[in-house]
């Protein structure tokens, strides 16, 4: 007789496995997250904008779902890749934080692993500044482990992350990185909440958790 708890591991696993089958040689712990941002794209969204886009990896996807995209790193080398992996994207080299973006001028404002370079509260703030109503802003953030709950994630993704590297390859990242990140995945999610009142905070499994809002 078939066991019901191991039916359902089983169905909670294969959605991590088929995510990472589908990024076969473009595969890592941010990519894997790609899904998240890209599902919040919603019907008739026009601009969006990638913020700390590295050397593009997320332009490749949302230059495929919406018509203008852009993406804002500091970092002027790492911009050249991001160039070529989304031609079509429009590139800018500057801060975030201060650059002159118009108010609600993006259907969709992303941050894959970028947050954690800035102060959040102020990134979180100036993304809702740009977000058109409706819109949303997404976040893939890194954080440090501080409780038990956390080392327990942390563990299951180290040996999940092993297996699939054995499976399905793994794209090393090339941008510049801030280690250790300053603040606790409970930090983070304080942070979030109270700067996107109404936002989802999810602890994800590789390394990484996720803020969702859409502006009202």
């Amino acid at each position: 007789m078939t066991n019901p708890a191991f039916e359902l591991r089983i169905v909670r696993v294969d959605p991590v496995v088929l995510a990472a089958l589908r990024m076969r040689g473009r595969w890592n712990h941010n990519s894997h997250y790609h899904r998240v941002v890209l599902r919040e794209i919603r019907p008739g969204a026009t601009r969006a904008l990638d913020v700390g886009c590295g050397e593009g990896a997320l332009l490749e996807d949302l230059v495929l779902k919406v018509p203008t995209v852009v993406g804002i790193d500091a970092d002027p080398t790492i911009l050249r890749q991001a160039a070529q992996a989304a031609p079509t994207a429009t590139i800018i080299n500057g801060d975030f934080l201060t650059h002159s973006f118009e108010p609600e001028s993006f259907d969709l404002v992303a941050a894959v692993a970028s947050t954690h370079h800035m102060d959040l509260h102020t990134a979180l703030l100036r993304a809702s500044e740009l977000v058109r109503p409706g819109g949303a802003v997404v976040v893939i953030g890194i954080a440090q482990p501080a409780t038990v709950k956390d080392y327990l994630v942390e563990s299951a993704g180290l040996l999940c992350s092993r297996l699939l590297r054995l499976v399905v390859g793994y794209r090393e990242v090339c941008a510049p990185t801030v280690w250790p990140p300053p603040l606790t995945y409970a930090e983070c999610r304080d942070i979030g909440l109270e700067a996107l009142p109404g936002a989802q905070f999810r602890r994800r499994l590789f390394f990484r958790y996720s803020l969702v809002w859409t502006k009202p």
